[in-house]
Formats: C-alpha cells, sequence, structure tokens
C-alpha cells in the first residue's frame, strides 16, 4: 500500500498498490477548475510514481488545467487590474481637489469625499491583494496573519463602499421628501453608517471565519459560510438604492411637470430627457450598475465570459466614472478650478506675487 502523502498542494490518502488515486483540483489555484479532478499513480511495489525528468513523486495536475478557461480568466483579471489601477488614480486626483479647495465643504461634498475615500482604499487593497496573495502560493500556504488581515481590510473597504452609496441616496433622497434638514446633525449620522456599521459586520464575519478551522485557510480567499453577514446587508442596501432611485425621479418628472405647466411649456420630451440623465448621472453614485450583472451564468456556458467581461468593466470602472461625473465635471469643482486658474494667470504678471501663495478658495 502507498503511503499518506501530501505533494505541496493536496493531501493524498493511502491506496492501494498499482492503482491510481483520483482526488479533486485545488480551488485555491488560479486557472484550476476545483470540478475536475487529478490523478496520482502507485506502483506496484507500494510506491508513488516518480517523474522520470526529476525523480520525484509527481501527481497529473495538467487535467486540472482548460486552457481557454485560464486564457479568459488573465484576461478578465487584466481587466479588473487595469480598471482598479485608473480609478484609481481618477479618485486620488478627485480626493486632492476636495481637500485642496477649502470653499467644497458643504455636506453633498463631504459624503462624496467619504465615498471616494472608502473606493479608493477599496482599489488600492484589491490590486495589493491580486499581486501579493492571490497570484503567491507560498502566501497561500503560510496562511498568515497578514494576509488574512488584508483580506479583513478588502471587506471593510468593500462593504464601507456599498454602505457610503446608500448615504448618497439616503442624503439626495431626505433632501427631496424633507422641507428642512439640520446639516449639522447628517454627518455624524451618515459616518455612523459609512464608517461604523461596516466595522460591526466585518468584526463579525472575522470572529466567525477564525472560529471555523476550515474557513481560516490559505488567506481566506475562498467563498465561506459566513460571508451572508456581509452580502446580507449589502444587498439591503443596494435594494434601498433602487427604491430612492425609483422615487427621485418620480419626484423630478413631477417638478418638471409643474414647472413646464407655470410657465406654459409643452415639452414632454425635453422633461424626459432631464429625468433620463439625471437617472443615467446617479446610477454609478448609488451602486445601481451591479444590477447589470445580478446572476453567474454556469461555468463554461456561452455567457460566462461576457459576463465575466462586464463584471470586471463595471467593479474596477465604478471610482473612474463617479471621480468623471462628481468631481472633474462638477460645476461647482469646475467653478473653483477655473477661478484658481485665473488667479494662477494674474500672479504671474506680478513678479512679487506666486501662484502658490493662494491657498484657498472662497
Amino acid at each position: 500500500e502507498c503511503p499518506k502523502e501530501f505533494d505541496g498542494w493536496t493531501c493524498i490518502n493511502s491506496t492501494a498498490a498499482g492503482t491510481v488515486a483520483h482526488f479533486p483540483c485545488p480551488y485555491f489555484i488560479f486557472g484550476f477548475d476545483p470540478t475536475r479532478n487529478t490523478q496520482r499513480n502507485r506502483g506496484t511495489m507500494g510506491t508513488w510514481f516518480r517523474h522520470p525528468a526529476s525523480n520525484k513523486t509527481w501527481s497529473n495536475y495538467t487535467t486540472c488545467v482548460d486552457l481557454e478557461d485560464l486564457k479568459m480568466r488573465t484576461q478578465v483579471n487584466m481587466i479588473y487590474k487595469g480598471g482598479y489601477a485608473i480609478s484609481l488614480a481618477a479618485l486620488t486626483l478627485s480626493i486632492f481637489i476636495f481637500f485642496y479647495f477649502k470653499s467644497l465643504t458643504c455636506t453633498r461634498i463631504q459624503i462624496h469625499k467619504s465615498l471616494f475615500i472608502s473606493l479608493a482604499v477599496n482599489n488600492l487593497l484589491w490590486l495589493i491583494w491580486y499581486e501579493a496573495v492571490a497570484d503567491n502560493l507560498p502566501v497561500l500556504f503560510a496562511n498568515g496573519f497578514g494576509c488574512q488581515l488584508l483580506h479583513i481590510l478588502v471587506q471593510y473597504f468593500l462593504v464601507a463602499t456599498y454602505l457610503w452609496m446608500f448615504c448618497e441616496g439616503l442624503y439626495l433622497h431626505t433632501l427631496l421628501v424633507v422641507t428642512f434638514v439640520t446639516e449639522s446633525k447628517v454627518m455624524p449620522f451618515l459616518h455612523l453608517i459609512g464608517w461604523g456599521v461596516p466595522a460591526i459586520l466585518v468584526t463579525i464575519y472575522a470572529i466567525l471565519r477564525m472560529s471555523n478551522k476550515e474557513d481560516s485557510v490559505h488567506c481566506w480567499i475562498h467563498e465561506s459560510l459566513y460571508s451572508w453577514t456581509l452580502s446580507g446587508p449589502v444587498l439591503v442596501s443596494m435594494i434601498a438604492n433602487f427604491v430612492f432611485l425609483i422615487n427621485i425621479v418620480r419626484l423630478l418628472l413631477t417638478k418638471l411637470h409643474t414647472t413646464a405647466q407655470t410657465s406654459n411649456e409643452n415639452a414632454p420630451s425635453g422633461r424626459t430627457k432631464k429625468a433620463v440623465r439625471a437617472t443615467l448621472i446617479l446610477i454609478p453614485l448609488l451602486g445601481l450598475q451591479y444590477i447589470v450583472t445580478p446572476f453567474r451564468p454556469n461555468q463554461g456556458t456561452p455567457w460566462e465570459y461576457a459576463y465575466q467581461v462586464t463584471s470586471a468593466l463595471v467593479a474596477s470602472c465604478q471610482g473612474l466614472c463617479v471621480a468623471l461625473l462628481f468631481c472633474f465635471c462638477n460645476g461647482e469643482v469646475v467653478a473653483v478650478m477655473r477661478k484658481k486658474w485665473r488667479q494662477c494667470r494674474i500672479s504671474k504678471k506680478r513678479p512679487w506675487h506666486s501662484c502658490s501663495g493662494v491657498t484657498s478658495v472662497s
């Protein structure tokens, strides 16, 4: 009988000599299909097969790889990395602009700041995760505290991003529904939702996962039974934002209709265009673009590649979209930047003044 052995990836049980051991492909190796089986031959003398090139025991993992699937997943990963990197650059510049111009301090901009920070850190952590953990087998096997902590931080800022998108929807909806909003009381409440609630949820998730040894291996790279503690509240926040969006559009159409009647305008197509434009702008801010990828097709189906590419673009480019729409194309931001530019041009004409001397914009 061949003895029990660990080949570096899989623990292979002892079996009778002269037979072939079959065992599932490891799920944590990028490009491997965990639904497939691999094998190792057992010699008639009670020893495992040795590869002639290395004279070492050898497991045949070639059956684990679907080359077309590996090519697809490699391309999707490149989209994720590229999108996250571009979004991170755009978000970083946006955050700098928001903090540099002191006049951009209204509640709405403060909420944008928190969302942008959460998105930027989330994108950065995902890039670190891909490079330092997901593609690094020694780190996965070591399963150290560092990679587990990185996983927890990734989950925290991921949940925080969703809840700050919920805060965006809640605040906008409140402005339209409530006549008077006490601005001084809004931000502490929203900070509690955006930063505090994710901390509670992720703490519960981490404690539950650490309590289960089977769930605490390979840097927690695989899905867990306890992921519902995070995905449940995220789903609720997305449903709430969807309801907010519907009511916001309804209120907008009502207001546009009332305005048109007051001014004796008869252009329903114009009102519809404004409502559609507002809806399209709010979709990335509220995170509702994820509605286009609600259900994952089964692996190997014709729609899987389209789904994976769409999901990668939607997830990784959200930061770029919100930076463009709510910073670079924001009327207030454009106005203060133009004012700053004019001040710089004037200061250049005066040798005794410098552009850097203008530290704030009123």
